[in-house]
């Protein structure tokens, strides 16, 4: 090959690159600019928006809804807001139900104890 066959090969690669570039507006999403009374410095990735329904749960969730619970799989597995969120939701309903116990339990033992001082 030539010298001017590799120019040509060289200048079609730039020129594809600077499209590339240029069309999807890297410039815009991925570098940011903090905005903190300093310098501007770059500051790294935007948060992602969340663009898909949110997954939940019933409101009075059962093992079989759990097992039923399929989330979304990102760029690097499952989408953790989505996960986070029905985490939060479980952890919120079983909270709940632990009270709900507890509160049934002191009932059962309160009627007990009187019963038991009498003759």
């Amino acid at each position: 090959m030539d010298p001017v066959s590799f120019f040509l090969i060289f200048l079609a690669i730039a020129l594809i690159g600077a499209a590339l570039f240029f069309g999807a507006d890297f410039t815009s999403g991925i570098f940011r600019r903090r905005h903190s009374g300093g310098p501007a410095l770059l500051d790294g990735f935007d948060e992602p928006v969340a663009s898909l329904p949110p997954v939940l749960l019933p409101a009075d969730a059962a093992p079989a809804d759990v097992d039923r619970i399929r989330f979304a799989l990102g760029l690097r597995g499952y989408r953790m807001d989505q996960v986070d969120q029905v985490l939060d939701e479980l952890r919120d309903q079983l909270a709940a139900k632990d009270r709900e116990i507890e509160r049934l339990r002191a009932e059962l033992r309160a009627p007990a104890q009187p019963g038991e001082s009498g003759p």
